[in-house]
């Protein structure tokens, strides 16, 4: 029976968390392990690896074969380094003096990159955290002076309001005052008709008066 240490995915959906096994070959991916090695959790920066190192080095010096990605994860903890020192000590090339002394050589290497790497990170956030602080003061402020801006012209309507209420009353005023103008010069005709209808009435009388003074002549005259 072959042994693979590999990845056992758990988690919820686009956020998983894999669990390190050793488990057979012939079992599915989720199914039944034979022992729990450590977590592997992709979602943090960089990423959280808790490993039992003297378990996980036992299988893989019993034969264990990694996958892929469990592979990568124990070259990144010194296992596979581990183990390649210890495959020289059984050969007779190094002593175990010499296996760990540059064993503990490579893991001081490993945790200075690892903190550079990890400092890296840390001041790129951070500088990303204070820009976009800045960028949410700035839009804060324009916010802030929109609204101002926005506030200042209201006393000065309120104080306009009565002026322009003013000049709508000014055209009504002038009106009324013009209406009596407009009836004196309406009834002026009638005035003058009453004045020009006795003229009228003497032009028509004036024959008839005529008239009766030419009978009483022609009455004298046969007299």
């Amino acid at each position: 029976m072959a042994t693979r240490i590999r990845l056992q995915r758990h988690g919820r959906k686009g956020r998983p968390i894999y669990t390190i096994v050793a488990a057979d070959s012939r079992s599915k991916r989720d199914g039944r392990n034979i022992e729990n090695l450590g977590q592997y959790n992709p979602n943090t920066n960089p990423a959280t690896i808790r490993l039992d190192f003297d378990r996980t080095l036992d299988w893989i010096m019993k034969g264990a074969v990694p996958s892929d990605t469990a592979k990568a994860i124990l070259k990144y903890k010194g296992i596979m380094m581990k183990k390649h020192l210890l495959v020289g000590v059984r050969k007779g090339a190094l002593t175990p003096e010499q296996a760990e002394d540059r064993f503990e050589k490579w893991m001081a290497d490993k945790a200075v990159s690892i903190d550079k790497t990890v400092d890296s990170i840390n001041s790129v956030e951070s500088k990303e955290k204070a820009e976009r602080l800045k960028a949410e003061t700035a839009v804060k402020d324009q916010r802030a002076a929109d609204i101002a801006a926005k506030s200042i012209p209201e006393p000065l309507a309120e104080e306009a309001a009565p002026e322009a209420k003013d000049e709508e009353v000014a055209p009504e005023v002038k009106a009324e005052e013009a209406a009596p103008e407009v009836k004196a010069e309406e009834a002026a005709p009638e005035v003058k008709a009453k004045e020009a209808a006795p003229e009228v009435k003497a032009e028509e009388a004036a024959p008839e008066v005529k008239a009766e003074e030419a009978a009483a002549d022609a009455k004298t005259e046969e007299s």
